[in-house]
C-alpha cells in the first residue's frame, strides 16, 4: 500500500495533507517526507494557504502565534482549538490587568503631584527631529538679549563682519 501511495505521489505531484484551520480562515498543510523518482529524500514541509490570497504580504496578526510556531518548526504538533482559545483568553486577561495597573499608577502619580512629593514633569518641546544635524543646538538670533534691568531697547547694534576685520 505504501508503495502505491508513493507511486501516486511521484506520478501526480506533491500531495499535501490538511492539518487544520485557524479562526481567520487560514488553512495549514503538511507535505509528508517522500522520495523522488530518483530516490532522493525530500524533507517534510509545512505550509499555510492564506484566507485572502489577494494579499501576498505577511502582516502581524494574520497568522496566530501558535500556528506560526508550528509552521517554523518550533513545535512538533499543531495547536488544538482548546489551546488556541485558552491562549486567547489569557491574552485578554493580561491586557485587562495591564490597563488596570496603568490606571492605578496614573492615579498614584497624580496624588503624589498634588501632595508635592514628586515634581511635575517638565514639558519641553524640542524642535525638529533627533536625527537632524541641528537638533538640540540653539538657534543664532539677531535679537539682543540681556538679563540686566538697565537694558535699553535699540541701544545695541550688531557689528558688521567688515568692521571686526579692520579693527584686528
Amino acid at each position: 500500500m505504501i508503495r502505491i501511495v508513493g507511486f501516486l505521489r511521484r506520478t501526480f505531484g506533491i500531495v499535501r495533507e490538511p492539518v487544520g484551520t485557524d479562526h481567520l480562515g487560514n488553512t495549514y498543510y503538511i507535505i509528508p517526507e517522500q522520495k523522488t523518482w530518483t530516490g532522493r529524500h525530500v524533507r517534510a514541509k509545512r505550509m499555510v494557504e492564506a484566507a485572502n490570497p489577494s494579499v501576498h504580504e505577511y502582516t502581524e496578526g494574520s497568522i496566530p502565534i501558535e500556528w506560526d510556531a508550528w509552521i517554523r518548526g518550533r513545535r512538533k504538533e499543531p495547536p488544538t482549538i482548546e489551546e488556541l482559545l485558552m491562549n486567547e483568553a489569557q491574552f485578554k486577561q493580561i491586557k485587562l490587568k495591564a490597563k488596570e495597573l496603568e490606571e492605578k499608577e496614573r492615579a498614584l502619580q497624580d496624588q503624589e503631584y498634588k501632595e508635592g512629593l514628586v515634581a511635575a514633569p517638565a514639558r519641553t518641546a524640542a524642535k525638529g527631529h533627533a536625527a537632524a544635524t541641528i537638533f538640540g543646538k540653539q538657534e543664532v538670533s539677531e535679537e539682543p538679549t540681556s538679563t540686566a534691568d538697565a537694558f535699553q531697547p535699540g541701544s545695541w547694534m550688531p557689528t558688521s563682519k567688515k568692521q571686526t576685520k579692520k579693527s584686528t
